[in-house]
């Protein structure tokens, strides 16, 4: 093969390029009227941009330098600064008319409710913030949060910014063994669960996953648990203390710690799908800058809204836009504990008319799976408060983009897709509702945000031509360092491309500058000497009628290197037969072009994917070639 056909960049064969524009409505109220005039005056002083919007949080003592970049790749924001990110989330508004709006709206998946304002949250957080220094937590100490996604989740969070502790939430899906691994790396001296959680009408024993995951550590001094099922399990007198027993008695005042802004705030740890898991370190200064402008900016927030991201606190996306965006922002955050779609496919949309949602954020998982039950199911819910809505997680492809703006915006509601990562700490790339939007793509970078797709030498490449996904700046809620492995952490952000944030993701940008987000670098076809995405030959196959998703590996072939095998979730009224696997490779090789070549197709009812909805190729791929599967902690099924 000519050396010229190696390259490292993803031929694009797919984009959808049909315009979306905001009504007039939209821009009237819009937080940002003006989306192109406010990119390029953020673009010429992007230091000066964030400096603006750190002036939007309470400071105990104000920063003497913005940026401090004299220690590259360890960057540092608003340096001699005294603050904390659970002050700025809470205690600040006790001081005004927000102490009296409902901070937390939570519902589980069997029907219970309950309501905290923002002066019942504060003194619920006090009291935990109390118990916590009387066994002798404290500044820089580690706090392990294993519970479900319940209100106690978002106290226990707070609770430990307040007092300056870091905590290390981990998404109660995981197994034992991926609980004690994060807890062993964090050295954490407190852990905090639940006696279980509800999902698809079943207990899950949470305790006794903790429990097993404590045989394998030795830094933990006690374990609190959350009574949330009355679930019998066993009890640990020694270790184990109830939360409600906890916090009895504890006065309902307690000083807030003032951090340095370069202070951790908390570790959170990547999932762990390819290696041993990365523990993501965020501050108390810049991480609530970067997340407080974007969630007012891309979300269009005005005081008083509903806010509802359908994602779990165990995720960054939980952290950024369940818990703290909406805190800092003053709004109603709602939590939902359990699936979409029990008892009837319609409880997403139940939820959404009952508490009159105002922003919905969720995944494009989610959207594909209502997408296979149909439209008639959204259809028999008033969802008038829908403003906004949002996508996060991975690509959306064109096809549940579209559904998701019919029949769930009802053509009115502008869509969020946002890229970001658990490195960044907030959307990166996105449009605001002022935009106009293209359905597929993330639209252009947040305001502040220098984005860019190169090759492998750094190097832009043409128009529509696949690369690198890379950040050309420096942001204030970006990623520290790893925990206890600053080595790994420049060389997996800054040592792959010089003078760039890697982000490790595929893209391209079209003649409006557009970003169009391909995948992960390593779910990449290599087909004849091309480059194809996965995502682009995933939405192929969604753009047809019977199909609700898909998933594509690469199979070794002695022509041509690799053939694609897909695995396809079938709407339903669609059957698999012979004659469909027929008509879906005429179909994608009519969109995508003959490079596209599909040597087999199997149905399946469920695809391999992480907690936070991510197709897990590499374990399809492991089966399809009998390979060993590696480190499924973080698949749900």
């Amino acid at each position: 093969m000519p050396k010229k056909q190696e390259r490292d960049l993803t031929d694009v064969l797919l984009s959808s390029q049909k315009k979306y524009k905001p009504s007039k409505k939209i821009i009237k109220e819009a937080n940002v009227k003006d989306y192109e005039k406010t990119l390029k005056q953020a673009a010429k002083d992007p230091v000066k941009f964030w400096e603006e919007a750190a002036s939007e949080l309470s400071w105990f003592k104000p920063w003497e330098k913005v940026f401090d970049d004299s220690k590259k790749p360890f960057f540092k924001w608003f340096t001699g600064g005294k603050c904390n990110l659970a002050y700025n989330a809470l205690d600040r508004h006790i001081e005004t008319k927000t102490k009296k709006r409902t901070a937390i709206l939570w519902e589980d998946e069997i029907g219970r409710t309950r309501k905290y304002t923002y002066q019942q949250l504060y003194w619920e957080v006090n009291k935990l913030v109390n118990a916590l220094r009387g066994i002798g937590v404290k500044k820089g100490d580690r706090v392990a949060i294993y519970m479900p996604n319940i209100p106690e989740i978002a106290t226990a969070m707070l609770a430990c910014a307040k007092i300056g502790a870091m905590h290390s939430v981990v998404y109660a899906g995981f197994s034992s063994k991926a609980l004690a691994d994060r807890i062993n790396d964090a050295r954490a001296k407190v852990l905090f669960t639940a006696d279980g959680s509800f999902r698809r009408g079943k207990i899950v024993d949470l305790k006794s996953i903790t429990d097993d995951a404590i045989k394998e550590t030795k830094s933990i001094k006690k374990v609190i648990v959350v009574k949330n099922n009355n679930a019998k399990i066993k009890f640990n007198k020694r270790l184990d203390v109830w939360y409600h027993d906890f916090i009895k008695g504890q006065p309902v005042e307690a000083k807030c710690a003032k951090m340095d802004a370069e202070d951790p705030a908390f570790v959170l740890y990547t999932s762990g799908t390819t290696s041993k898991p990365k523990g993501v370190v965020h501050v108390h200064g810049g991480y609530p800058v970067g997340v407080l402008r974007t969630i007012k900016w891309v979300f269009d927030l005005r005081g008083d809204e509903v806010f509802w991201c359908t994602a779990d606190p165990g995720w960054i996306t939980g952290h950024s836009y369940i818990i703290y965006g909406p805190l800092l922002a003053g709004i109603t955050t709602l939590m939902y504990e359990g699936v979409p779609d029990i008892p009837k496919p319609d409880r997403i949309w139940k939820v959404v008319e009952k508490y009159k949602v105002n922003v919905l954020y969720t995944a494009p998982t989610l959207i594909r799976a209502m997408m296979r039950y149909g439209a008639e199911w959204p259809a028999k819910h008033k969802m008038a408060s829908l403003r906004i809505l949002g996508s996060v997680g991975e690509p959306i492809n064109p096809e549940a983009w579209k559904w998701y703006y019919r029949y769930v915006g009802k053509n009115r509601c502008p869509i969020m897709d946002t890229w970001w990562q658990t490195e960044t700490g907030m959307n990166m790339i996105t449009p605001l509702p002022a935009a106009s939007l293209k359905a597929g793509s993330a639209c252009k970078p947040f305001p502040g945000i220098i984005a860019d797709v190169v090759d492998k030498k750094g190097k832009q490449v043409p128009v529509g031509k696949g690369g690198y996904l890379v950040i050309r700046n420096q942001w204030p809620s970006m990623i520290r360092t790893i925990f206890n492995n600053p080595k790994r952490y420049i060389k997996t952000y800054w040592g792959q491309i010089k003078g760039v944030y890697f982000a490790g993701d595929v893209a391209f940008k079209d003649k409006d500058g557009y970003f169009w987000i391909q995948g992960r670098t390593d779910d990449v076809l290599k087909i004849a000497g091309h480059r194809i995405g996965t995502a682009e030959v995933e939405s192929a196959f969604v753009s047809h009628k019977a199909v609700v998703e898909a998933a594509v590996i690469g199979v070794p072939d002695e022509v041509k290197g690799e053939v694609i095998k897909t695995f396809v979730i079938l709407k339903e009224g669609f059957k698999p037969t012979d004659d469909l696997k027929i008509e879906l490779k005429k179909h994608v090789r009519k969109t995508l072009g003959p490079v596209a070549v599909i040597k087999d197709i199997a149905f399946l009812d469920k695809l391999p994917k992480t907690r936070s909805g991510k197709i897990m190729r590499r374990v399809l791929k492991a089966k399809e070639l009998g390979q060993e599967l590696g480190d499924t902690s973080a698949m749900v099924n």
